[in-house]
């Protein structure tokens, strides 16, 4: 059972995780074969104080 998860930024719509659900779904399929069934998608939304790069909070860059 596949499992792929997602580590983004907050503040995308319930729409625009549903599309990105299926994309992903349909692109594991293609690319691995299997049944979209088994296929789990987890979705984290990370504010940006709790995000860092380089030393830095994505909060604190311009």
């Amino acid at each position: 059972m596949p499992m792929i998860r997602v580590e983004m930024f907050a503040g995308r719509t319930a729409d625009q995780k549903r599309a990105l659900v299926k994309e992903l779904t349909e692109a594991f399929v293609r690319a691995a074969g299997g049944n979209p069934q088994s296929v789990q998608v987890v979705l984290s939304d990370v504010e940006k104080s709790d995000w860092a790069a380089g030393g830095q909070l994505y909060s604190d860059k311009p």
